[in-house]
């Protein structure tokens, strides 16, 4: 029997003319014509004339909620694969009435949590992804497109409408290079020789290609290859001149490129740490500068890193400057079962390891910085500004939400 694959996604809380600072705005805001990742002082004036609400980023609820819907959805399948914090394929070979399905799993979702979805689904993941793009896109399919019901001919017709830049794995980057080989659309690209294409791109291309004519064969980590170099940065709320208020930052910016680094099992061989002024002060009041620390041997420790990352932060730090941001960068990252072992190491790494992965789990089940370092800083009066953020309204007994 073929295999069927479902794409989901969800705006996990873009609603109406709702939109956020941090994360793709809705398709109302976009035909007031906000562009996106457009800064919130520019169509502040368009926003007060059309009723556009502007949240500041809740990066507690948006992680909550998006647990709770993929645990919604694990119960529709007994094969899942989370693909981001908004988006997940399910397998569903051998399930009829897909369509129904489908419809069933966005009811199923939109009554226990309250958020809409969208779903599409194909024979591979490509064709599944390009069905929920069409499915978001098309009001009249009611959030549910099936392009394994379809068909050749019937794709066809969809294909010549979407733009081959829409493609899984295709996006801005490889886009204007098929526009010169006369590739415009996702039909021009289903049509394209996969050994030809092959030679002018990659293995990778070749796959689409087969995946887009119904054969799958492209796997998550083909598209999704891990980071080189993980970067956590921020800008402050405040301007910062104090070097206790710069190490909280870099720790707690540690401490979240660690849980990355750990999540795609790496381990890191160097560690970077920059910080800078304003870039519309007065020249003589503008300062920028970077250290980077190569380590002994490679860690995925935030301990490790974060003592590295404050020795280097020490070196550049100059007294009398106003500071909007800092960053740390994780560098000559390599696959945790091919690092190279520490021989003359105090302290040995499968105990460092075996820590990491308690306050991982520990910080994962009961809210992120649960466990930190006490180099993070407790009050962090130098975060960044979220005067609009919405109530942390599942995961703070205080915030709950109150019906009277």
């Amino acid at each position: 029997m073929p295999r069927r694959n479902l794409h989901f996604s969800a705006p996990l809380i873009c609603r109406k003319l709702n939109i956020t600072k941090s994360i793709p705005h809705n398709n109302e805001a976009k035909a007031l014509g906000v562009k996106m990742g457009q800064p919130w002082f520019q169509f502040k004036d368009l926003a007060q004339k059309h009723g556009i609400i502007a949240y500041s980023s809740n990066y507690t609820l948006y992680d909550d909620m998006s647990k709770r819907v993929m645990n919604v959805l694990s119960t529709f399948s007994p094969n899942q694969k989370v693909y981001s914090i908004d988006e997940c394929f399910l397998d569903l070979t051998g399930f009829r009435n897909l369509l129904d399905y489908g419809q069933n799993i966005r009811q199923t979702i939109k009554k226990f949590l309250g958020l809409p979805v969208s779903v599409g689904i194909g024979s591979t993941k490509t064709l599944s992804k390009l069905a929920n793009h069409i499915a978001k896109k098309y009001p009249q399919l009611d959030g549910v497109c099936n392009l394994s019901d379809m068909t050749p001919f019937q794709q066809d017709i969809w294909f010549k409408r979407i733009e081959v830049g829409e493609i899984w794995g295709v996006g801005r980057r490889l886009a204007p290079k098929l526009n010169q080989l006369g590739i415009e659309t996702v039909y021009d690209l289903k049509h394209a020789s996969p050994t030809s294409m092959r030679s002018k791109f990659s293995v990778v291309m070749e796959k689409m290609i087969r995946e887009l004519n119904g054969t799958s064969c492209i796997e998550l980590e083909e598209v999704t290859p891990p980071k080189k170099e993980i970067v956590c940065s921020r800008s402050f709320g405040i301007k910062v001149t104090s070097l206790t208020d710069l190490e909280e930052a870099v720790s707690l910016y540690v401490s979240r490129a660690s849980e990355k680094l750990r999540r795609q099992h790496s381990y890191a061989g160097a560690v970077s740490v920059f910080i800078n002024t304003s870039r519309f002060t007065e020249p003589k009041d503008n300062y920028f500068n970077v250290k980077r620390i190569p380590l002994p041997t490679q860690t995925a420790s935030t301990i490790v890193l974060t003592k590295a990352a404050i020795w280097g932060l020490r070196k550049i730090y100059r007294r009398g400057y106003k500071y909007q941001k800092a960053g740390v960068m994780l560098s000559n990252l390599v696959d945790a079962q091919t690092r190279q072992m520490d021989l003359f190491g105090l302290s040995p790494i499968s105990n460092r390891a075996q820590l990491m992965e308690v306050i991982d789990n520990i910080n994962d089940r009961m809210g992120k910085g649960t466990i930190r370092l006490a180099s993070q800083g407790i009050k962090q009066s130098w975060s960044m500004r979220r005067e609009n953020v919405s109530q942390n309204y599942t995961t703070d007994w205080d915030e709950l939400l109150c019906i009277q």
